[in-house]
């Protein structure tokens, strides 16, 4: 194996590598989005949580 077939070789290699690795950071940006919209979607629950709790309460307060 000659000089440049090592070269030849790492210069793939390394291509090879990137390419796993723009792969890898797009899918992390798919998942962090992922992430995010569940964040929002959790956020909103605990709201209408609290407003159903407090009627709830004031409901319960008032006798009815």
């Amino acid at each position: 194996m000659g000089v440049t077939d090592k070269v030849w070789g790492a210069l793939t290699s390394m291509i090879k590598l990137e390419d796993k690795v723009n792969r890898q950071a797009e899918a992390m940006k798919i998942q962090q989005q992922k992430i995010e919209d569940l964040t929002g979607r959790v956020i909103r629950l605990e709201a209408q949580l609290e407003l159903l709790t407090g009627a709830a309460m004031v409901r319960k307060l008032k006798g009815d």
